[in-house]
């Protein structure tokens, strides 16, 4: 119905919202530390909505991982991760010993209502009553962009001998995507609209049949391969607010056909078609590179002068600024076909997203192979 869902009761750590909510001392995840040792903390945002910062009251944080790939370590006071990002730090327990609070709460610097709870746990040093009251970490405001963009910026590739960075240096196809959110008439809805999100001006429509199995057994009619590298009509993206006439698109099953072994770049420009708004990337069957992020339109002009093709971080999802962009780099090296989608639950159910089916190579180990003959059928 483009509806948002309702907003949730609670965020939580590892399942438990923590005693900022009326809830009892069960319902408060603990992590108890022996003073002198250091923990190795993996973090997973399975927030489907929300962009959210995590901090330790008293302690530092060392980024070392992001998405299984090793970063260049950097010491922190907060991190910010997206849906379905993963980052591991490094925590050593050198303060006196007491209670701290873990939190996390929303990253939201557009003007849209958040689920803006706070979710807390405790860094408890072993020995330590449970009648003291923890410490409350300084975590950003809910709308700090600097932090956001200067966190992104820390995120560095190891780039040495035993970790080389491929990132490719000759891009043989060149992708521009616009984000978008917009009205499109509705029938049965309220009002007779609904909200949708597109790319390119294309909300994508999830097919009755897979997208694979039609690839796979050439089943015509399932869907298009026309979808557009480029927007049809440019225009100004991220200036005045646009109208919602402006944001009726095209609504079908519309993917891009990508050779076997080429080298893709992706340039993902956030629009103010309705608003707007942070949007993490995800794309499946890949990592990629984080070659460039900047703040209003992107230059194609002036903009890739300035990509780190030294070190840029590898990863599969990433954060595209509000009223930004962040263009990414892969080689298409996995045949198959493979979502592209904004890692927001919401969005993606509005269609936001779009698919890839990366053609097999000449290899008899660069194919997609059949389905088992045990598979069952739907």
């Amino acid at each position: 119905m483009g509806l948002p869902p309702n907003m949730s009761d609670a965020h939580t750590i590892n399942g438990k919202p923590g005693p900022l909510f009326p809830c009892s001392e069960k319902h408060t995840y603990a992590m108890e530390v022996e003073k002198g040792k250091t923990y190795l903390l993996r973090i997973i945002n399975a927030a489907l909505n929300d962009e959210l910062f995590f901090a330790i009251s008293g302690h530092n944080m060392t980024v070392v991982e992001v998405d299984a790939v090793y970063t260049k370590p950097f010491t922190t006071q907060s991190i910010l991760i997206g849906p379905g990002q993963t980052t591991n730090v490094l925590v050593k327990a050198n303060k006196i010993a007491s209670r701290y609070f873990i939190a996390t709460r929303t990253f939201m610097d557009a003007p849209l209502s958040v689920d803006n709870k706070t979710a807390t746990a405790i860094f408890q040093y072993k020995g330590v009553s449970n009648t003291i009251i923890p410490s409350f970490p300084l975590l950003p405001f809910a709308n700090d962009t600097n932090f956001a963009l200067n966190y992104s910026k820390k995120l560095k590739s190891l780039n040495s001998a035993k970790y080389p960075v491929n990132v490719p240096l000759k891009v043989d196809r060149n992708l521009f995507f616009t984000i978008g959110l917009g009205m499109n008439s509705c029938p049965t809805c309220i009002n007779g609209t609904r909200l949708v999100a597109s790319l390119n001006n294309v909300t994508f429509v999830m097919p009755k049949t897979a997208l694979l199995q039609a690839h796979h057994f050439n089943i015509k009619g399932v869907f298009r391969t026309d979808f557009p590298d480029k927007p049809s009509t440019p225009f100004n993206y991220t200036g005045a607010p646009l109208t919602a006439n402006l944001g009726t698109s095209i609504t079908g099953t519309r993917v891009s056909k990508i050779a076997f072994n080429s080298t893709v770049e992706i340039v993902l420009q956030d629009t103010n078609l309705l608003t707007v708004e942070s949007h993490p990337f995800h794309l499946h069957g890949y990592n990629f590179f984080v070659v460039g992020t900047g703040i209003g339109n992107f230059d194609p002009a002036k903009d890739p002068a300035k990509y780190n093709l030294v070190d840029p971080m590898e990863r599969n999802t990433v954060g595209v600024p509000t009223g930004g962009w962040t263009a990414i780099r892969f080689r298409a090296d996995n045949p198959g076909v493979w979502f592209m989608h904004c890692h927001l639950e919401l969005h993606t159910g509005w269609g936001l997203k779009t698919a890839f089916v990366v053609e097999d190579g000449p290899g008899l180990d660069q194919s997609v192979l059949p389905p088992p003959k045990d598979l069952p059928k739907c």
